[in-house]
């Protein structure tokens, strides 16, 4: 059921330990008009908590050592007293806000007690940016006056954060004393901010104990295996015998019973024409108009011939007999509906009454659509009033709603009727199995249905419910309840018509602005049955002030249609309390129990029609969660108060069957479905034959069996047992059945056990939904609560915390999520209450925009696989043994041989590559090598070989006299891209000094970028600088003292102007191992490492990349990377004076500028090989994507390309390289065309796709697999698999093998392991690792444990896999294809598996439209996420479940923190990596101002 207004009874009185009575009189006068004040709204929840603690103070005693918060709102229960205690503490029990729902005194005590045992664990408080604020006043915060605020132990740090607000921690339960601003860590490091505070909080709330631990497993196809919940051998089990069907009395034979519905009303029409049917009242409670049966005949007769022979489309009739159509009607006007429901019934069609859409995108309406379309219906019958308002399209007709059938509108007003001709009569036949109308029911997961009632159902509900409340004529019956549907249409519009009685109806605005409207009316209009919810008796409990001159005494039945609600026991009892001295005799009140698909089922008889005594059930709630029926009698706390909903109905049977599997009878003392055989049930779900079999036509079984009757049943959807009596308990309805770990729980008592948590006004008008998610195949507990307006960031986390600590409590259950939305903004259903299905679809989209959100996945989630216990180590040797047996083979590959190659002789020349530069200076000095190109894609500056030699000599001159450097001295070239660095690279050669290319500062952000150039220099003991005379003016600038201390440069030189001279001779080294270059770059997990590169390494490197890309003088290659570390830079700076072939240089900052500048320049030129990074191929996709037809007409053409390689340190990222090569296929883009690289720092160029060879393969691995170290092939689309695309082929002279992280011993194939390299053109060694001096030593001379000792291998540092495919290279070889899965620094060690970032990045990003980007690291073994949201700001918050979800369903991980960034956060070097861990420290310094920081409980 889609509309919610549950609850329990009214609030107790009196202050913290006190009984009320023990007031004097004038203050309990005091106290309950202060309650009505707030419950009007008059004055703030603070204005009332200062106001009653002034009230009470003489009164209370000031116990020590109890929180005083916690004091001021204990109360003492109410419904224990006597009826005479009662009406004398009236006053004082004045009600609680006028919410929707209503409380129980019993089980607020209960709550109450059940927090008083905490003693409240400290949790960490999410942290919020002010502006998420906005809708929570929290600038007028201030900590309540009560108490003082106590010390802030959250915070480590002194200034606060510009964004943060000031933190009051709600400090309970920490020794005193310890306000100590460092926290230790879980490892013992002291630390000192305020975000490892949290965590440390967070981390001390995780030491708790868990639940007990599952042992018994079930194989989800592999071996992560999700622990199967298996059953506690405690728990209760039912002992009662086989339970009986339950036989009601039989339908009495009555005289002159009309044959049909429309019988009854011809009869009353005619005979008694002046008779009352129907008063409508207006909101101010005045009579508007009174419907007579005459009148009623009449207008139904008019509409019944207008609808069947007025309305044509195209001369054909538009309906014929049998037809569905809409009933649009508002709940205000119940006379226009009857007519309409009649009027339809007579012209032989089918009402489908629906409620009336107020916008285009109602909650639900979008499912009402689709009945209605499935159901045919074409014409809706309207009022005129209704029909002006409905929303209207520009052409000035009614707007189609979203997923509705076109309709036709037809106002049925009586100007619009025609009168029929003296010889026209409708047909009244004998009710007979046809539909008569079709009723609307929203279903848990929020689809609507349709149940079918037929004629004769109709009329034999109408007939047992007359003689269930002995209905007479000409009684009248006052109704609250929607007249369309349920109860509300069974007294009030069918069984009212066929007892000629007169219904008043009282709308629901009426309701609203006068709760106590209902029983006025029953007092004027001496009423004899009155038609109520719980709802409406509770609401009148809180407008006493009106109740003095109102009488009961008429009333004989006061029906209570939600009887079946098990909070509305508190509710009868408070009305009674209440009212009993105002004439309501205790036996008038009647509970009932109804279902859409079963109708009325049961309904408690007053004694003197011979019903037996009311009964009350006091039920174990722990029982309950197992289906079983404990009276309870030690637990006091977690108990269900029930009463019974009566007997059952006249002419029906009932019985009470298993919910899952077989419908099998239950036991005697066992809670199972209640279903219902009679002539007087629903018939079908309207064109839904399978669910329609499954509900309508059950036929329970014994234990044996065997079938209990030949009669099918229908199921209710209520859970229930039968108890003493032979009287009707329900306990729950199937759709709020949660059932967790084995164990079922009921939305409806969860959210009572809410509403009893103090503050109880802190729920905005008891707005409270709960619902259940799947994630991670279990029902998962899913809170979510509209907060008062007034409410601060400390209330609402206080008040979170004491609901999950009251439900883990009563119900031994824990809340997965617990979010709190702003006040009004949950989708409502009809009548005002919340719509449960579209607040979960809002909740699972995404949309739902809480302000506050508390996640408890490491307490609700103990179904995780068991973390992986790592094996005592197989050796080495037995590993190379095993994988031989299996057939495997050691997992090696090699490049082609280069010691074989035709080159050899120019190799030996080759050795130096100054060398080469002045051969290259003699024999083609005009030959151009570079181009470089401006944001225009104009050449701005371009290098021949005599150019270039003659500026490397300029400068070399320089380094000597001016710098007066030596050889082997190192010199820092700080350049922006260009030529320069390139000539004073060379420069630096000629002179025997050792080159660092730098990345100059960036001039806005010297902050930032100028200390990491300082440190370069440092690290790498630079004796000279060389620089730009700009660049060097920023060096030594103001602003640049402001970063670093700028007196500690070296010398620092300009090459800008240098005089034309040259050196006395070019230096030559002693040996090919001297030091050519070094390269620093920092890695991803943000180390600064300088590698070594000899003169040998370097043409080594020049050679293979010459070779596999097949580079001469001829060629052209186009370069759109940063110069200054890496690949990068050996394609920038190297391998065109080797090669000899042109470079068009086009620098990445350009880009910014001009996006197409590299594929313009491509395309201009022809080229056929070009090289680019991942940030570059990012800006294209999203520059670009939809300027493709632009370009074309720019004669932009990309089909020259034979292959543009990535330059990338990572896994190939396989989504952008797709989407680059789909996007730019228009242009000419070879499919086949795009690759990736593979370098690192010990080798910078390992793979390389080249020219010839052939394509990269793609393979399908399975994540669960790769996180135990193994390469499991599977189908593409399997679950779990992940796409690892090759990292080009394995360059000339290189050998790689995958090796063992730990015993270093050599793997199979399809193992994962370090990738080892092997290769001419190793880096030596590093210059230091800055920071981590002593790692690292193996990392260039390691040899393996087992197998070929010998070889020297240098460890990468990454994990991949070898796999021998099935093509051919060059050579005619099988090829040997290297995947790289990721670095080894990088990944996370968690459960004892091993994960990569990317993979929970990837899934996180897909979790919603939102996120732009995300990076994952851990901390003290919590998982943290950093998302990066790319939306308003109040989406901040629906993140944190969706992130939480993914995560856990994709990868069995529990996230520990959630933390919601602005974009462009998350940093990123210049090869487009994320810096993870400088996000880390970011993080954990408090410098990411975020949105939002939820810790996950």
């Amino acid at each position: 059921m889609a509309e919610r207004e549950r609850g329990g009874g009214g609030g107790g009185g009196g202050g913290g330990g006190l009984e009320a009575g023990a007031l004097p009189p004038d203050v309990r006068e005091g106290l309950a008009e202060l309650e009505l004040e707030l419950s009007e709204g008059d004055i703030t929840q603070k204005g009332y908590e200062k106001k009653r603690a002034k009230l009470l103070a003489r009164y209370i005693p000031l116990i020590q050592g109890v929180d005083p918060s916690l004091q001021a709102e204990t109360r003492v229960p109410g419904s224990s007293q006597t009826p005479a205690a009662g009406s004398k503490q009236q006053k004082a029990r004045s009600a609680n806000s006028r919410d929707e729902r209503f409380r129980s005194d019993v089980h607020t005590e209960a709550v109450q007690a059940a927090l008083a045992k905490y003693k409240e664990r400290k949790m960490p408080m999410p942290s919020k940016r002010r502006s998420v604020l906005a809708h929570s006043s929290v600038e007028t915060y201030t900590p309540p006056d009560n108490h003082p605020a106590p010390p802030d132990v959250t915070t480590g740090l002194v200034g606060q954060h510009p964004h943060e607000r000031p933190q009051v921690a709600s400090v309970r339960g920490i020794p005193r004393g310890y306000s100590s601003s460092i926290l230790e860590t879980a490892d013992g490091v002291p630390v000192s901010s305020r975000v490892s505070s949290k965590i440390q909080q967070l981390l001390n709330t995780l030491k708790r104990p868990k639940r007990p631990p599952l042992k018994e497993f079930f194989v989800d196809d592999f071996e992560e295996l999700l622990e199967v919940h298996q059953p506690d051998p405690n728990q209760p089990k039912p002992e009662g015998g086989p339970a009986a069907v339950l036989q009601g009395e039989p339908l009495a034979v009555l005289p002159n019973w009309p044959p049909s519905l429309l019988a009854a009303l011809q009869r009353w029409g005619t005979t008694q024409p002046k008779a009352p049917c129907l008063t409508a009242l207006d909101t101010t409670g005045k009579a508007v108009y009174t419907l007579t049966y005459g009148k009623l005949w009449s207008r139904s007769v008019k509409l019944a011939y207008t609808l069947l022979n007025k309305l044509s489309s195209r001369n054909e009739p538009l309906l014929k007999p049998g037809d569905r159509v809409a009933l649009v009607f508002p709940n205000s006007d119940p006379v226009m509906f009857m007519v309409a429901f009649y009027g339809c019934l007579l012209a032989e069609l089918i009402p489908v009454p629906i409620e009336v859409p107020l916008t285009r995108k109602d909650a639900g309406s979008q499912q009402i659509g689709f009945l209605l379309g499935s159901c045919g219906v074409m014409l809706a019958l309207t009022t005129d009033a209704c029909q002006k308002g409905l929303p209207k399209a520009p052409t000035g007709e009614v707007a189609t709603f979203k997923g509705w059938p076109r309709l036709v509108w037809f106002v049925i007003d009586g100007k619009h009727l025609a009168k029929p001709p003296k010889d026209w009569h409708p047909p009244v036949r004998e009710a007979g199995a046809e539909t008569a109308y079709i009723e609307y029911k929203t279903s848990k997961e929020g689809s609507a249905v349709g149940i079918t009632v037929s004629h004769a159902s109709a009329l034999a509900q109408c007939h047992a419910l007359s003689q269930a409340c002995s209905y007479s004529e000409a009684e009248t019956l006052t109704n609250v309840l929607d007249f369309k549907r349920d109860a509300g249409l069974w007294h009030g519009v069918l069984t009212s018509v066929m007892n000629r009685m007169h219904v008043i109806s009282i709308p629901y605005a009426l309701m609203k602005v006068n709760p106590l409207s209902w029983i006025q009316k029953v007092c004027s209009y001496k009423a004899r049955v009155a038609l109520v919810k719980s709802r409406d008796m509770h609401w009148s409990l809180l407008a006493q002030r009106d109740q003095r001159d109102v009488s009961l005494s008429s009333l004989r039945m006061l029906i209570v249609a939600d009887g079946a609600n098990p909070w509305s026991v508190s509710s009868c009892d408070a009305f009674l309390n209440v009212f009993q001295s105002r004439g309501l005799r205790p036996e008038v009140i009647c509970p009932c129990a109804s279902s859409s698909e079963a109708l009325t089922v049961a309904i408690r008889r007053p004694p003197d029609s011979g019903g037996p005594p009311p009964g009350k059930a006091v039920l174990s709630m722990n029982g309950l969660s197992y289906g079983v029926i404990r009276v309870d009698t030690e637990e006091k706390l977690s108990v269900l108060t029930v009463q019974d909903v009566g007997q059952v109905m006249p002419g029906a049977s009932v019985c009470v069957v298993k919910v899952e599997g077989p419908p099998y009878l239950c036991r005697t003392d066992e809670v199972g479905e209640v279903c219902v055989c009679s002539g007087a049930t629903g018939a079908a779900y309207y064109g839904l034959v399978g669910i329609t079999k499954n509900v309508f036509e059950t036929v329970p079984v014994t234990a044996g069996g065997a079938p209990i009757s030949d009669q099918p049943f229908t199921r209710t959807g209520l859970l229930g047992f039968i108890g003493p009596d032979q009287l009707v308990f329900v306990v729950g309805k199937l759709d709020g059945l949660m059932v967790v770990g084995l164990r079922r729980h009921n939305a409806d008592d969860v959210v009572a056990t809410a509403l009893a948590v103090e503050p109880m006004k802190f729920v905005y008008r008891g707005r409270i939904a709960v619902f259940s998610v799947t994630v991670l195949h279990d029902d998962r507990i899913v809170l979510v609560a509209e907060q008062r307006p007034d409410a601060s960031e400390e209330d609402s986390f206080q008040w979170m915390s004491r609901v999950l600590q009251a439900i883990d409590s009563i119900h031994q259950v824990g809340v997965y999520c617990l979010a709190l939305v702003p006040a009004n903004t949950l989708p409502k259903a009809p009548l005002g209450g919340i719509h449960i299905s579209e607040t979960k679809q809002r909740f699972l989209e995404g949309s739902l925009h809480p302000c506050n959100v508390l996640m408890c996945p490491h307490t609700c989630v103990t179904n995780l696989p068991k973390p992986r216990q790592k094996q005592p180590e197989v050796g080495p040797a037995s590993m190379i043994v095993g994988n031989l047996v299996a057939g495997k083979r050691i997992a090696q590959a090699s490049g082609r041989d280069v010691t074989q190659l035709e080159d050899n002789d120019q190799a030996r020349k080759f050795l130096y590559l100054a060398d080469v530069l002045q051969w290259r200076a003699q024999t083609t000095p005009d030959h151009p090598l570079f181009l470089l190109l401006n944001a225009k894609g104009t050449v701005t500056s371009t290098a021949t070989c005599v150019q270039l030699h003659k500026k490397a000599e300029r400068v070399a001159a320089a380094l000597t006299e001016r710098g007066r450097l030596s050889v082997g001295d190192h010199v820092a070239l700080v350049y922006p891209p260009g030529v320069d660095l390139i000539a004073t690279f060379y420069g630096c050669l000629y002179a025997g000094c050792v080159p660092i290319t730098v990345r100059p500062p960036h001039p806005q952000n010297l902050a930032t970028t100028l200390p990491t150039v300082k440190m370069i220099v440092e690290v790498s003991k630079s004796t000279c600088i060389l620089t730009t005379q700009a660049i060097m003016k920023l060096l030594k600038s103001k602003e640049a003292g402001a970063a670093v201390d700028v007196k500690t440069w070296p010398t620092i030189l300009d090459t800008d102007d240098l005089p034309k001279k040259r050196v006395a001779s070019v230096f030559r080294p002693p040996s090919p191992d001297t030091l050519a270059y070094l390269d620093f770059s920092v890695s991803t997990t943000g180390i600064l490492a300088g590698v070594k590169m000899s003169h040998a390494a370097t043409s080594a490197l020049c050679r293979s990349i010459k070779l596999q890309c097949e580079l001469y003088p001829s060629r052209q290659i186009a370069v759109c990377l940063d110069p200054y570390c890496g690949l990068g830079f050996a394609l920038w700076c190297l391998c065109s004076v080797y090669s000899g072939h042109q470079s068009l240089l086009v620098p990445p900052l350009e880009l910014e500028n001009n996006v197409s500048l590299w594929l313009s320049a491509v395309s201009q030129y022809r080229v056929r090989v070009t090289f680019c990074s991942y940030s570059v191929m990012e800006m294209c996709t999203k520059g670009l994507g939809t300027q493709t037809d632009l370009l074309r007409a720019k004669s932009v053409n990309l089909s020259c390309v034979r292959t543009c390689m990535v330059v990338a340190e990572e896994r190939p990222r396989i989504a952008l390289t797709q989407s680059f090569s789909k996007l730019f296929k228009d242009l000419g883009l070879s499919a086949r065309a795009v690759s990736t690289t593979f370098g690192c720092r010990v080798n910078v160029a390992i793979c390389l796709q080249g020219t010839a060879g052939p394509d990269p393969t793609t393979v399908y691995v399975d994540m669960r697999a790769l996180r135990h170290d193994r390469v499991r092939l599977v189908e593409r689309g399997s679950p779990h698999s992940l796409p690892l695309m090759e990292s080009g082929k394995i360059l000339p002279g290189v050998k790689v093998i995958i090796a063992h992280t730990e015993t270093k011993g050599p793997l199979g194939d399809s193992h994962l392991g370090e990738i080892w390299v092997s290769s001419p053109h190793n880096a030596t060694g590093y210059y230091t690792v800055y920071g981590e001096e002593s790692l690292h030593a193996d990392h260039f001379s390691a040899r393996l444990s087992f197998g070929d000792t010998q070889t020297i291998w240098a460890r990468t540092g990454y994990l991949g896999f070898l796999r021998r495919t099935d093509l051919t290279d060059a050579s005619g070889e099988r090829h040997d294809a290297l995947y790289v899965v990721g670095s080894l620094d990088e990944t996370l060690e968690l459960r004892g598996m091993r994960y990569h970032p990317i993979d929970i990045e990837t899934s996180v990003i897909r979790a919603h439209k939102s996120i732009a980007e995300c990076a994952v690291f851990t901390w003290t073994n919590l998982l943290v996420v950093v998302v990066e949201l790319e939306g308003p700001e109040q989406e901040a918050l629906d993140l944190v479940a969706l992130v939480t979800n993914v995560v856990l369903e994709e990868h069995f991980l529990i996230v520990g923190v959630v933390v919601i960034v602005d974009p462009g956060v998350i940093p990123i070097n210049s090869r487009g990596e994320k810096q993870r861990m400088h996000l880390r420290d970011g993080f954990l310094a408090d410098q990411l101002d975020p949105i939002y920081v939820a810790y996950n409980m």
